[in-house]
C-alpha cells in the first residue's frame, strides 16, 4: 500500500546536532455535552511512548476499545524497532478490540489513534482515524498527521476547502479505525526533532471546538508542556466541548 509522508523542513545548520530529551504532560477530559469518556491516553515517565485513543461504539463499549488499545501500546519493549513495533501493537490492537467486540456482541466497537514513539530524535508516528499529531518548531504549527474521514477526502478531491473540514456536518466520520475491519491500515511518518520542538498529540474533541491558529498561540505562549495541556484543555472547555477531549505535549530539550 501506498503510505503518506509527512515532510518536515531540515533543521538549519546552526541547530545543535545534540538528540533532545522528551519531557511532557497529557490530560483528558470528558467535556460538557458527553456523560462518559471514551478517550485514553499514554504519558511516558521516560519520554519514548505517547498516544492518545479515542473510543467508538457507545461508553462502555468505546471505552474498552479505547483501553485495549492504550493497553497493547504500552507493552511495547524499549529494545524494539520504532515502527515496527507500533505496527505490531495496533495489529495486535485491532485483534483484541474486534476479539472483545465478539464476545460482547457489539455491532460497532472500535477507537481512533494516534501514537509516537521517540527514539534516537526521531518522532516516529503512527495513526488511523482522526486523532491528530502536530509539531510546533518557532512559533509555526504543522500537522504531522492526515484524517481519515469522510471530509478530509473531500478535502483531497478538492471538493472541499480546508478550513470548512472541522465544522462540516460530516466531520465525525471516519474511514479508518481500530477494530472497524478485520485488517487495520496504519500511516506512518518519521520525523526528525531538534531542541525547543514542542508535539501536540490530541483526540479530535480539540480541533473541532479550537481553532488550529489559537492551538497554535497557545502552545507557543505556554512555558511548560504541563501548562499547555491544562489551557488546552480549558480552552475546549470554554467553546462548548461537546467532545471528550484528550491532549498530550511533549518538550524537546537540549541532549
Amino acid at each position: 500500500m501506498t503510505q503518506p509522508t509527512t515532510f518536515v523542513p531540515r533543521s538549519p545548520a546552526r541547530w545543535p546536532a545534540a538528540v533532545p530529551t522528551a519531557l511532557g504532560a497529557g490530560l483528558t477530559h470528558r467535556g460538557r455535552v458527553r456523560s462518559a469518556n471514551e478517550d485514553a491516553i499514554l504519558t511516558d515517565p521516560s519520554g519514548r511512548l505517547w498516544a492518545v485513543a479515542d473510543g467508538m461504539g457507545g461508553h462502555e463499549g468505546g471505552a474498552l476499545a479505547s483501553d485495549l488499545v492504550i493497553d497493547t501500546l504500552a507493552a511495547i519493549r524499549d529494545e524494539d524497532d520504532p515502527a515496527e513495533a507500533l505496527d505490531a501493537a495496533l495489529t495486535e490492537a485491532n485483534a483484541r478490540v474486534r476479539a472483545a467486540a465478539a464476545e460482547r456482541g457489539a455491532g460497532m466497537m472500535g477507537a481512533t489513534v494516534v501514537a509516537v514513539l521517540i527514539d534516537q530524535g526521531i518522532a516516529h508516528v503512527a495513526w488511523a482515524g482522526d486523532s491528530r499529531a502536530y509539531l510546533l518548531r518557532g512559533t509555526r504549527l504543522r500537522m504531522l498527521t492526515h484524517d481519515h474521514t469522510v471530509v478530509q477526502d473531500l478535502v483531497d478531491r478538492g471538493q472541499l476547502a480546508a478550513e470548512a473540514r472541522e465544522h462540516h456536518p460530516e466531520a465525525h466520520v471516519i474511514t479508518r479505525a481500530v477494530g472497524a475491519a478485520p485488517e487495520l491500515e496504519i500511516d506512518h511518518a518519521a520525523v526528525p526533532l531538534v531542541p525547543g520542538d514542542r508535539l501536540m498529540l490530541c483526540s479530535d474533541g480539540l480541533p473541532r471546538c479550537v481553532y488550529e491558529s489559537v492551538i497554535e498561540a497557545l502552545l507557543a505562549l505556554a512555558e511548560t508542556a504541563t501548562v499547555a495541556t491544562e489551557i488546552l484543555i480549558r480552552r475546549a472547555l470554554e467553546e462548548g466541548a461537546p467532545d471528550n477531549v484528550s491532549v498530550i505535549v511533549v518538550d524537546l530539550t537540549g541532549g
